[in-house]
This record gives structure tokens, sequence and C-alpha cells, in this order.
């Protein structure tokens, strides 16, 4: 029979997914497991796969086209069958509601907004709707048929409160990229004018990046604590470890494979800073999955490692190394880069000594590791000089407060401290 070809849900509370390429051609052989196209979401651009064999057929969805989930937008077909009529939508299990009819109401606490009679809106445009008191009736939406998606009212939210306020810390940068920019005073005179020289193009997925950092960072209430560590007994460590590794499971254990299962071992500890804000409340989630922050051709990317907590060390490098090698060769697949629950961006390889970095909703926080590097430091009354690295957390206030924070990171510090104890 036909096998529909559906705008899959790549990630929880996904509504829409944009069409950025199609592998095949209408009317092209397509076998099952080959890349048949690329879907663009919030966090990334994901190679799909046919989900079986055919040829190409009844395209609905054109480059660049916006489609809600679960939407049919092509058909494999095998000889002798022809396209359905009358099935071009698959649903999903995700439902779009009609929003009623504005309504005269007795001052409540927290007013539901008006909306336009028969006009479409998601669950989740209508919750943030709520929240940030938009309303719905002043909105044309940017979804197909004018459905109203959560980028309709994030975007009506911050045309009505205006720039955001500048943080009184210094802005973060997120790995490798550039920190959004910090709103600043209206200008007297009319700004320059754009430099007339060649713009550097920005991929889909830096596009994207730009976009969520920028949400995070005006909305997110970040707040940094950070602490050196002494990385003797890691470099120690670990070098004893690399022959080890290396012959049971074919991999060099890195620095960050030890950051991986030391942040895990600490979020297991301390389950809130391994929490989501999820709607206007925290939500501790029951799997540890460590994403890390991985630089690519002009973006960066979060690829995750699940259950890192129960992982051994070996597993941690095997997936780290297989995830990295996937990722600078633009083959994640969204299995690789959704679920995690906290983030580790480490910069040390390029000699970086400390940064901070922006946190990934729905995410408690992020690590920034900077460079191990030889250091003057007071050893027992005495100056001495040790290897020591920097780590820089950054904690979403709504979830973790200042003295939660300081005591992940006294568990992180005293982990890596004395990492022989734990690894026993």
């Amino acid at each position: 029979m036909p096998i529909s070809v559906v705008m899959p849900a790549l990630e929880m509370a996904q509504e829409t997914g944009k069409l950025v390429s199609w592998k095949k051609k209408e009317g092209e052989q397509v076998k099952k497991g080959e890349m048949l196209l690329e879907v663009e979401t919030d966090k990334a651009v994901v190679e799909i796969e046919a989900g079986g064999d055919g040829v190409l057929s009844g395209v609905t969805a054109k480059v660049g086209d916006v489609v809600p989930v679960g939407q049919t937008i092509a058909w494999l077909l095998k000889p002798g069958e022809a396209v359905p009529t009358g099935g071009a939508q698959s649903q999903s299990g995700r439902k779009m509601e009609s929003a009623p009819a504005a309504t005269a109401a007795a001052a409540p606490a927290a007013p539901e907004p008006a909306s336009v009679a028969g006009a479409k809106i998601s669950p989740k445009a209508r919750r943030l709707a709520r929240e940030h008191g938009v309303d719905i009736a002043r909105l044309k939406g940017s979804g197909p048929g004018g459905e109203i998606l959560a980028d309709d009212i994030l975007k009506a939210a911050q045309a009505a409160s205006g720039p955001a306020p500048v943080p009184s810390a210094p802005a973060p940068a997120f790995a490798a990229q550039a920190p959004p920019p910090a709103a600043a005073a209206r200008p007297t005179s009319p700004p320059p004018a754009a430099p007339s020289g060649p713009a550097d193009a920005v991929s889909s997925i830096g596009r994207i990046m730009a976009e969520r950092t920028t949400q995070s960072w005006t909305t997110v209430p970040h707040f940094f604590v950070a602490r050196d560590v002494d990385a003797t007994a890691l470099n120690a460590t670990r070098e004893g470890l690399i022959p080890v590794i290396e012959k049971s499971h074919g991999v060099k254990i890195t620095h960050t494979d030890l950051m991986v299962s030391a942040v895990a071992r600490a979020l297991k500890t301390f389950p809130r800073m391994n929490g989501s804000w999820v709607g206007s409340g925290v939500s501790l989630n029951a799997d540890i999955n460590v994403a890390l922050a991985m630089a690519v051709d002009n973006a960066v990317v979060t690829a995750v490692i699940r259950n890192a907590d129960k992982l051994p060390l070996g597993a941690i490098a095997k997936q780290r190394k297989e995830l990295s090698e996937r990722a600078k060769a633009n083959k994640l697949q969204p299995a690789d880069i959704s679920g995690a629950t906290f983030t580790i961006s480490n910069l040390g390889m390029f000699g970086v000594d400390a940064f901070t970095a922006i946190i990934v909703p729905p995410q408690a926080g992020i690590l920034a590791v900077g460079a191990i590097a030889d250091r003057v430091v007071a050893v027992d009354g005495m100056i001495g000089i040790r290897p020591m690295v920097t780590l820089t957390l950054s904690s979403d206030h709504r979830i973790i407060d200042g003295a939660r924070a300081a005591q992940f990171m006294q568990e992180v510090v005293g982990t890596l401290s004395d990492p022989g104890k734990w690894l026993a």
C-alpha cells in the first residue's frame, strides 16, 4: 500500500517543521533508509530517512514551506499504486485548536487573551499568549492557513515589551559563537549605513542558533558561579586511562569525557540542576542526558550523551567521538540532538582561559570549561605551580538559587579533584 511521507515530530512540543530540501526528485525510486529530505526545527537541520521503498510521488511541499507536524507532504508508491485521494493529511496526535470568539468577563486575575473567531492556534501558542498577555485578536498567524504559532506569540510579546534590559553580568558566549547583542540606547542621529562589502552567509543551523540564543539571553534570568580546579589528579587519571580505554573501546579518552562523567554524577546528587523550566514551574527529569556543544561550519550544535550517569568512561568516550564525527559531517539524527537535560561547552582546546555560556532552554544550566594551564598558586602555605582549569556555571534563577548552584559546583570540583575515588 502507499507509504505516506509526513512532516516528522523531531522534538517535544514541536508544532511545525520547515522543509529545507528534498534529497530525491519526484518520480525517482527511493529505498528504505535512504536520505529523503531535510527538515529544520527550532534546534537544528536534520536529515530524514525514507520509511520504505517506492517512487516519490504526490509531492505537495516545496523547499521553504513550513508544514504542520503529521501532515502528509508526499507518497512512496509501488508499481500499480496511485496517490490516495482524500487522505492528504496524516494526524500525528497533535491537534490545532480553534480559538473561541472573544467574550467579556469579570476582571480575572490573569485574563485570557482575546482571539479571532475561527482562527487556528496551537495549544502551546495559547499557553504562551496567556503567560505573556498577548491579545490573539491582533495577531496574524505565520503558519499554514494563518495558524498562530508559538513564534508569533513570542515575537508579539517581545515587540510589546520593547528592548530587553542590559544584564549586569558580562554577555556570555555559547561555545564558539558570538554573544547576542545587548539592548542599546536609541541613537540621537541616524545609524551609519551598512558596509557595502560582501556579507558572510549564515547557514540554516546558524540562523536557528542565533534565534535560540537571543531568545534565551533575553528571557532566561542567567546568573554565574565560577570555580578554579587543580587538574593535577585529573591529568594523571586521564594519562593512566588512555591505554586502557583505547584497548577496550578503540578511542582515546579526553578531558571532556571525564567532565561528562563527573557532571553526570553531580546531577544525580542535585536533581534540580537536572530539571527544566516548563510553563510556569520546574519539572525534574528522570534521565540524565548530557549534551556537548560542538562547533560545525558557521554554527554550534549540541549532541546528547544519554543516561551519562550510568555509562562507563569508555562508552562515554566512544559516543562523544561518534557524535563529533556525525556533527562535522552534518549527519546528526533527531535522537542525537534531542532530550538533553544539561549542557557542557568546552573551549579549552582553543586556549580559552574562561568564559560564560548561554543556557539552552528549558535546561537549568550549562557548564563552561576553559583550558587546563599551569598557574602560580598557593600550595600548603607556599607558592607552587599547578595545572588549573576554570569552570563557569550558568544557571536559570527560576530553577536554581545561588546556594544550590554553589553546592553543585562544589560537588563537581570535588569529583574532578579526586577522580580516582569515583572511578574506583
